[in-house]
């Protein structure tokens, strides 16, 4: 159950930080209370993730994961380059969450 509620925070994070790309600078109504709402739900389902899993374990995974998504976003959908270097680095983020997860990530 951890790992759904994980999963959803990370959803609703790269939900609010895509939000955040389309606010103009939070000067478009909408877009800016996407980002307030992805947050908010974010944060309340990684708050409710932390009772029952640790902390470098859900953040790991909750960064990683994140980040590797919204610079996937970025270029599928918003026209960021693509090149060799990107790509390595998104490998990179993600063999260290695996990395971090394979240390062990008991309570």
């Amino acid at each position: 159950m951890a790992y759904l509620m994980l999963a959803c925070a990370i959803l609703a994070e790269v939900l609010a930080t895509t939000s955040m790309k389309y606010s103009d600078g939070f000067t478009r109504l909408w877009p800016t209370l996407g980002t307030a709402a992805g947050y908010l739900v974010a944060f309340v389902l990684l708050a409710q993730t932390l009772k029952t899993m640790s902390v470098g374990t859900a953040y790991a995974i909750w960064s990683g994961v994140g980040t590797a998504a919204i610079a996937v976003i970025g270029m599928v959908f918003i026209g960021e380059a693509v090149n060799a270097a990107r790509i390595i680095g998104i490998l990179l983020v993600i063999a260290g969450v695996v990395v971090l997860n394979l240390g062990g990530g008991g309570h």
